[in-house]
């Protein structure tokens, strides 16, 4: 795969599809490298016309780690849950910076950008941000910073504060007892599980990286009173069963982006279940078509 040098970082990125075709750019969640995107998934985007751009965020897979930025993540946690302010080494406006510098990169003055989890608050933060970089904005599973919406059931809650074990079968069991509490119940594939906690831990165990990436989110707080500024047309994609980040938070962030459709699966947790992709990638399709590739 290649490697971008953006935003004082590199990023490791890959492309499926016509670079012709109108781009789509995968932002990752919460400690999620690229290939959380699947790859048939993204062939299935490409299939229908979209040059499919996925990539680590810092911090995670083959990006750059920010080794020297050493944080006491749940004290810093607290700290932010009590209402302090947190000296964080970056926030989710740095992870904006990186993607649009990937788009730099490639040549591509905007995008359809597409988050899940933590990347949808970045995809949030670009419309925010850079809104002349965005064509259209699709948020799925996500939320808008505000405590009041979007909350954590404990034991999902507790799944994303612990630590894995450091050993690989430990790590690879700990990521499957993860995704069976926060995924869709009832599409819950413990073989294809384990193959892509495998494949992720062969690829990149970086724990430390993931607690810093938590930080941020942290750090960056509610993007409420910004997000009505949005202009790019915007899908929010939820699960109704999501235990990591409640309906509430898809709902909410659909209220405050004007014209936002909302999409709610409600056989879908905290995940992308494939039997789900056809209709997550024609409802991607269809808002894509809202917007030319030329903006």
């Amino acid at each position: 795969m290649p490697r971008a040098a953006a935003n004082g970082i590199e990023l490791e990125y890959e492309t499926f599809g016509d670079p012709a075709d109108p781009p789509v750019l995968l932002v990752m969640g919460l400690g999620a490298q690229l290939t959380s995107w699947d790859a048939d998934l993204c062939r299935l985007l490409a299939d229908r016309g979209r040059f499919v751009i996925r990539f680590d965020n810092r911090d995670v897979g083959l990006s750059t780690k920010l080794d020297g930025a050493r944080v006491d993540v749940l004290a810093m946690v607290a700290a932010a849950l009590g209402g302090q302010v947190i000296d964080a080494p970056y926030t989710l406006s740095d992870m904006a910076a990186d993607a649009v510098g990937l788009l730099d990169v490639l040549g591509l003055p905007a995008a359809h950008v597409v988050g899940a989890s933590m990347g949808g608050m970045i995809v949030q933060t670009i419309a925010i941000e850079h809104p002349d970089r965005v064509l259209t904005m699709t948020s799925i599973m996500s939320t808008t910073g505000n405590r009041a919406v979007g909350g954590a059931q404990p034991e999902a809650m507790e799944v994303l504060l612990n630590r894995p074990p450091a050993d690989r079968e430990g790590a690879i069991e700990a990521a499957i007892v993860a995704s069976r509490i926060i995924g869709s119940p009832a599409l819950f594939d413990e073989a294809r599980a384990r193959r892509r906690a495998s494949e992720a831990y062969d690829r990149c165990f970086y724990p430390a990286g993931t607690g810093r990436q938590l930080v941020a989110i942290m750090a960056s707080g509610s993007r409420d009173d910004r997000l009505p500024g949005v202009t790019a047309p915007t899908l929010v994609i939820h699960g109704r069963l999501d235990p990591l980040v409640g309906v509430s938070g898809g709902e909410h962030t659909a209220e405050l982006v004007p014209g936002a459709e909302l999409l709610v699966f409600d056989e879908m947790g905290h995940d992308l279940p494939q039997p789900l992709w056809p209709a997550i990638v024609d409802a991607i399709v269809r808002h894509t078509e809202r917007v030319p590739a030329s903006g």
